[in-house]
């Protein structure tokens, strides 16, 4: 499938960031045209949970059709990478309209999502699984 190539001057810039994704937006006014990583953002996200996610904030906004959304998504899963795209839209969504934040705020997509997995510890099967115990 080929790389869609899109003019995206006069464009603003956000990065996202959910766990271990990083989404570098551009967003402009257009049509509601949203690419991840040249491809359309519905044939990206197979999941209809992360469709949604990632439309939410123009839903808020209600302008479901009023801008154009490029994207480079790096890391993670699926789930990070449609957080992350969330947060960097809702951040470039911010540099058009300062008027929006205390509406996106309130939803808290301009906050970045700290939660990210525990680390391992040593002597346990995973972060807090311990290993099976036998009595003999």
């Amino acid at each position: 499938m080929e790389k869609i190539k899109l003019d995206f001057k006069d464009s603003k810039y956000a990065t996202g960031r959910r766990k271990t994704s990083i989404a570098k937006v551009w967003l402009k006014k257009g049509s509601g045209k949203i690419y991840v990583n040249g491809k359309n953002y519905e044939d990206y996200f197979k999941r209809a949970s992360h469709k949604m996610q990632i439309l939410r904030p123009f839903e808020i906004i209600e302008q479901p059709t009023e801008y154009d959304v490029r994207c480079q998504v790096i890391g993670g899963g699926h789930t990070g990478q449609a957080g992350a795209l969330v947060h960097g839209i809702s951040r470039a969504l911010l540099l058009y309209d300062d008027n929006l934040k205390s509406i996106l705020r309130k939803e808290k997509l301009t906050t970045r999502d700290s939660r990210s997995v525990e680390r391992k510890k040593p002597g346990r099967a995973k972060a807090r699984r311990s290993y099976q115990f036998s009595k003999r």
